[in-house]
């Protein structure tokens, strides 16, 4: 029998060898980083969806922004919209989509702090508003509305994102309810198309933001067109009693119906 073969001792690897495996080990993760980065960037929707618009505003309207903040908010907002304590927060990065909401419904500027900012008549003209969104664009960028029409959307599938997504606050008629901390959810019957968009993609107050991860520009048009029919259609089954579901509806019957029986009754049985 012959004798196996010795086998020779495996050299220790040296220190050029163990740079070359970690380099090469840095150089495959990067390159899968890379790899689901750019897969994602091409099929997931980013953070800039919030944008609805990259149209950049002219030098101009940002001029007659930057004069209308310095001479409304700057006392509460501070001189460069970085906010001041106890008085209102930073707007840098809100975008002109928050300034024209708060600024066209007269929310804002407000007079003292409250739990919520009420809808009023309007400090500025929705062109001043616009202007001044102009300006805080300008400083931190943000989420801006569409130029395009909002008109048009499918109010079948409105009417089914609304009773998923809004009608726990503002009720199934869009009628508006209670929330806590003396805060509410305001009524949808004056709102705007674009007053609604600014709302959904901005979130303020205590309503959610709903980005385009969230509902896309479509569906946000589809959730104005059935407020919208909301807004102009009547109650076609008589008195509508603010469109609060049945809890009112029951107490009516009770109130007025029974009650009306009850005389009734009586009345007959008086006449017998």
């Amino acid at each position: 029998m012959t004798a196996p073969p010795e086998r020779r001792p495996r050299r220790p690897a040296g220190p050029r060898s163990a740079t070359r495996r970690r380099f090469g080990t840095a150089v495959r993760l990067a390159a899968a980083l890379l790899l689901v980065g750019t897969l994602y960037a091409g099929f997931a929707p980013g953070m800039q969806g919030a944008v609805a618009d990259d149209s950049q505003p002219s030098v101009e309207d940002i001029a007659k922004g930057k004069n209308l903040y310095e001479t409304s908010c700057i006392t509460c907002h501070g001189r460069n919209a970085q906010g001041v304590p106890d008085r209102g927060p930073s707007l840098i990065g809100v975008g002109a989509a928050a300034v024209e909401f708060q600024v066209g419904t007269g929310r804002m500027p407000m007079a003292r702090q409250e739990a919520q900012a009420e809808r009023k008549t309007p400090h500025f003209t929705l062109e001043e508003a616009r202007w001044i969104g102009a300006y805080i664009q300008s400083l931190g960028g943000g989420p801006v509305l569409p130029t395009e029409s909002l008109a048009g959307g499918d109010v079948s599938l409105g009417g089914q994102l609304f009773r998923v997504n809004c009608s726990s606050c503002h009720a199934f008629g869009g009628e508006g309810g209670a929330l806590s901390s003396g805060k509410y959810a305001p009524s949808l019957m004056e709102s705007t198309d674009r007053e609604m968009y600014a709302a959904m993609l901005t979130g303020p107050q205590n309503m959610p933001v709903f980005g385009d991860n969230q509902l896309t520009p479509e569906e946000k048009k589809a959730i104005i067109a059935f407020i919208q029919t909301l807004q102009t259609d009547g109650d076609p089954g008589g008195w509508g009693m603010g469109r609060l579901g049945p809890v009112p509806e029951g107490l009516a019957i009770f109130l007025i119906g029974m009650v009306a029986l009850v005389f009734t009754t009586l009345w007959i049985a008086g006449k017998s």
